[in-house]
């Protein structure tokens, strides 16, 4: 399982417009194959940043979703709204921790 977690810093007066993108893209990017979670958090102490926290069955499958048609157009939707460059880190989850 791979786990991504990526924080969008966007443009104050984009957020509304990104929220409202973001919602209606979210199914599709969770249909996508191998996609098992897709959640979105907005900070509570900075309402301009957002995390995206994804698992994937595999490296592979986000490789292929990163690849496709839908992510370069949601990709070049979503990027002149960022204030800052997107960051993004990538983890094999090892084990659920009780």
């Amino acid at each position: 399982m791979i786990i991504r977690i990526v924080k969008l810093t966007i443009r104050e007066e984009e957020v509304d417009t990104f929220k409202s993108y973001f919602t209606t893209v979210c199914d599709i990017i969770r249909h996508q194959p191998g996609c098992n979670v897709l959640q979105v958090w907005q900070d509570i102490e900075n309402a301009n940043i957002f995390f995206t926290y994804s698992l994937w069955d595999s490296e592979q499958d986000l490789n292929n979703y990163r690849d496709s048609a839908f992510f370069g157009q949601f990709w070049k939707t979503v990027k002149p709204w960022f204030a800052t460059k997107a960051e993004v880190w990538s983890f094999n989850k090892l084990m659920e921790l009780n």
